[in-house]
Order: C-alpha cells, then structure tokens, then sequence
C-alpha cells in the first residue's frame, strides 16, 4: 500500500505572513502622534498603516532589495550618462512613501504638529522598507539648510515641499516634485570634512565651479544636492543640481556604487565633479554651519528610522509567537518568551517615545520657541547615539525569537539584520554623537538646561530616576577625561531621559519595568532579563497588534 506523498507536506505549526494588517495600530506610536501634537493625522496614519501592511507593499520591499540598483556610467553610442537603474518596485515604493508626506511637505504645512505627523508616517515607511527612505530623509532635511539663501529657497522649497514623485533626470523647474541629496565626506578625511580637497571656484555670472571627489553620496538620481567644497574663504556649502536650467547635464559623474552590508535598494554612490556649476547656499565659509541644519534633521530621522525597526522586528517576532506552539502552549504563553518580548516592548516603547518627543521638539523649535531648540540640539546627540546604538542587539533578539525560520531570507529579517548597524553609522558614528555632546555641554549651556528642565518635569515620580539624574549630573559637571568617559556619560544620559519621558508618559508597569531594569540595574545585558514582579501582562499589551 503506497502512502500519500502529500501527507509529508502537510503544513503545520507556522505562522501566517505578517500582511494584511494595519501597521499604525500600535498603542505607542499612536499615543506619542497625538501627545506631541498631531492627532489630527491619527486617520492618515490608519489609511498609511494599512498600505504599509499590504500583501503589494510588502512585496516591493522584498523586490526593491532582491534586485539592486543598477550603474550606466555610458550610453551605448559612448556617451557619459551617469544614471542608476532602479527596480519598478522601488519606484513604488517612493511614489507611496513621498505621496503620505514623508518627504519635504511638513515645511510647507502650517499645522502644529505637521512634523510630528510627517515622523509618524516616516516610522511606518521605514517599517516597510528602509532603503528607499534616504533620499526621502534628505529631502526632508534640506530644506532648512537651503533656507539661508532665500533666493534659492524661493525658486526650489515649493518642489522640495511636493507629494509628488516624479523620477528621471529633467531641468529641475520643468518637474512637479524634487528630491534632494548631500555630499560631505572624501576619502581622506571621512567625518573631518575640514580636510576635504574639493574646490570651488567663483565665476563672473556668480555661479560657482567644483572640482573633486566626493567618498559616499546617497542617491545620486536625486535632483540637487548640498555639496561642501574649499572656496577661498573656507569651506563653503553648495547647491549642486543633476541638470541645468537650460536642461543640460551637469558634470556628476558616478565613478561606481558602493557595495553596501544592507541597504540595498539604494544607490551609495562616489560622484567626481570636474567644472560642475554650483550656487553657494549660505555664507562662504561657513559650510559646516550651513548644512548642519540638513544633518540635525538627518539625525532626528535616524533616531526615528531605528526605533522603527526596533519596532518592526519585535512585531514580527511578537506575529511568530502568537501562531507558534512550543511544549503544547503557545510561544507567547511560554514564561521565558514573554519576558523577552516584554523586554524588547520596552526597549521598543522607550525608543519611539523619544523619538517622537525629538519630533514634536524639533515641530515647536520650527515655530520659533528657543526651550525645544535648545533641547532639541542636546536630546537629538543624546538620541541618535543610543538609540541607533540599540537597533542591532534588538533587532538580532527578535530574529532569534523565530528560530531558524528568522535567519532564512524568506522571513523577511535577514534583511532587518542588515539594516541594523546602519543608522549607528550615517550621519555621524557613536564616537561622532558622544563628543557632539560635550561640544554642546561646552558651548551652549542653554541645552543643558533644557535637558534638566525635560528630566526634572518627572522629578520624585521615581526614586531610582531622581537617583540616576543626581548621578548623571555630577558626569555631566566634571570636565576630567571627558572624552574617555563620553560615552557612558551619553548612554547615562538617554537612559535618564528615556526613564523621564516613560515616567510621564507610559502606563505605570512601564515605567517601573524601564526603572527597574535600565537604572537600577535590575536587568541584565540581554534582553529577556526583566526581574521578577514585572507586569508582563502589562508590557505584552503595548505590543503592536
């Protein structure tokens, strides 16, 4: 008697796909968007959510990585062409992402709240797929460098505002949306762009001209980028556009993309520019000065970029748990898994909520009140540093709650992993953020107090908070070896504010868990660690549904 060879196929035991869903409900997200002021975008986000869940989307993702951008330095004919190919999915995807907002419009929107709204939608692209977020960071953040040159700001920020995606290489002002890239370092010097060997030389018609070598450019199918070059008052910022007014090719030449640990669907280019026409943005030799308003904004959607797949890889491992049964119960039920995923809920919760607080900050700061701008200049180091510094180790906790299942491709958090580190990395490594840090301590005691005042509005809610900030505050007073101790003095200070803003903010069982494990040392070095009488019923509930 044969036996039915189906029968050894017969699927059981695994979890659905993760589609189909809502990707905004999710209590956290939802209730920083309306604690920091925009409720009003709760149905969009709803609307986004549910596209972002999609059986399509979810697809693109997977496609816009699987099939990578491609370089045509040439035509066929031998002409210099400069261009990078991109799946149709990727194109997809920006259509989708700079259509809800999350590009440039927040600047053009004169709602409170209209950057805390577009962070939420940029948190949920990011979820889906995080390559194709780049040049939409970059044309978020460019805006406010931009605007030191008014007459530029004028002619280009209603394009950069645009919800429309129009891709192609055309004169700038014959398209109905823009995006916007940036080129800091070269190869010799990196993170020390005082060293860069790029030069700029005036011309009669007052336009500029460039000549170098730029080391990592993101996107180069952008339309304009800020460009630092050596002008002969210093280092200058440039405004760099792919195609001339008069619709020629400018000199942008793609010597090669870079090949890359993650991020894959999007093109890291090395551009060499030989004559390219430029505009200075901003006062020459004040370059650093100018596009540090680009990368303030850059970071900002680094710490939220992070704390988005923080939150993506624990929903994904939370899905696997709730479908997955293990010793006859349910993954979910099983002691020890319930309090790893209580713990990376907490380490997600704490992570979003900050960096909402850094959004709504960054949104007041916008409307011209001096208290967000000064804790803004602190919190977003504070930030960018731990928050991205946690991505990784999450994010490998959450694979490794699928088992096996989570290190095959098919599952989707391969490619998280890969993302991880990358956050941690662009605009500003660890070492980068810690000693901006001091630099602010140093210079503007103005962002100090900001930062005291945002700790202290929790002050005796928690004794093991007061008696981590009474602590951090003798770090922060001593000027002895503070570059050695900058970065426990950093990690101390965004587990105090991060205890703050939980205190204030998050149901009582989860700020007492964070209390208890983050500052008084109830926890250990792994995830999965929370000591016994924490509420894991309570922290399971904030996972995203």
């Amino acid at each position: 008697m044969q036996s039915n060879p189906s029968v050894t196929h017969e699927v059981t035991n695994q979890a659905p796909p993760l589609t189909g869903h809502d990707a905004a409900d999710d209590p956290v997200l939802l209730e920083g968007v309306r604690r920091e002021g925009a409720e009003w975008h709760i149905d969009e986000l709803h609307r986004f959510g549910r596209y972002v869940g999609s059986d399509e989307a979810r697809l693109w993702a997977e496609q816009a990585n699987r099939h990578e951008p491609e370089l045509r330095t040439h035509d066929r004919y031998g002409n210099r062409v400069d261009e990078v190919d991109f799946h149709p999915s990727y194109h997809s995807l920006m259509s989708a992402t700079v259509a809800a907002g999350a590009a440039g419009s927040a600047w053009a929107d004169e709602r409170p709240g209209a950057h805390v709204a577009r962070a939420g939608t940029f948190m949920l692209a990011t979820m889906l797929e995080q390559g194709h977020m780049c040049p939409v960071s970059m044309t978020y953040a460019v805006v406010p460098a931009l605007r030191r040159t008014p007459e530029l700001a004028k002619v280009y920020e209603p394009l950069l505002t645009s919800t429309v995606y129009e891709p192609g290489l055309r004169a700038p002002l014959e398209k109905r949306g823009l995006l916007a890239g940036m080129g800091m370092t070269e190869k010799q010097g990196g993170t020390d762009v005082r060293a860069n060997t790029t030069v700029a030389v005036e011309q009669a018609d007052g336009t500029w001209r460039l000549r170098g070598h730029k080391w990592f450019t993101s996107a180069p199918m952008n339309d304009v980028f800020l460009v630092l070059a050596q002008a002969p008052g210093g280092l200058s910022c440039f405004l760099v556009p792919r195609v001339l007014p008069d619709g020629s090719r400018n000199t942008f030449r793609i010597q090669r993309l870079k090949d890359k640990l993650g991020n894959r669907s999007n093109a890291s280019s090395e551009p060499e520019f030989d004559d390219t026409v430029a505009w200075l943005v901003g006062d020459e030799g004040k370059g650093v000065r100018t596009i540090i308003d680009m990368v303030t904004m850059t970071r900002l959607d680094c710490v939220l970029g992070s704390a988005a797949h923080v939150r993506e890889s624990l929903a994904q491992a939370a899905h696997h748990a709730r479908h997955r049964s293990v010793f006859g119960a349910k993954l979910i039920d099983q002691p020890l898994m319930r309090n790893v995923l209580a713990d990376l809920a907490l380490e997600s919760e704490a992570a979003t909520t900050l960096g909402l607080r850094l959004a709504g900050a960054a949104d007041r700061a916008q409307r011209g009140d001096a208290g967000e701008r000064a804790f803004l200049r602190l919190a977003t180091a504070v930030g960018k540093y731990w928050v991205c510094k946690r991505q990784p180790g999450a994010v490998a906790e959450a694979l490794e709650c699928l088992g096996g299942n989570g290190y095959d491709e098919a599952s989707g958090m391969p490619r998280l992993y890969r993302e991880a580190p990358l956050n941690g990395i662009w605009e500003g490594s660890g070492n980068v953020n810690a000693l901006d840090m001091l630099r602010a301590l140093a210079r503007e005691p103005e962002s100090l107090e900001a930062f005291r005042a945002e700790v202290e509005a929790a002050a005796g809610a928690d004794a093991r908070l007061d008696a981590a900030w009474r602590e951090l505050q003798g770090e922060l007073a001593s000027a002895e070896d503070a570059q050695v101790r900058a970065r426990r003095v950093i990690e101390r200070a965004a587990l105090v504010l991060q205890g703050a803003l939980l205190v204030r903010h998050a149901p009582g069982p989860v700020a007492d868990a964070f209390c208890a494990s983050r500052l008084a040392g109830g926890g250990g070095l792994a995830y999965g660690t929370l000591p016994a009488g924490t509420d894991f019923d309570a922290l399971l509930g904030r996972l995203p549904a």
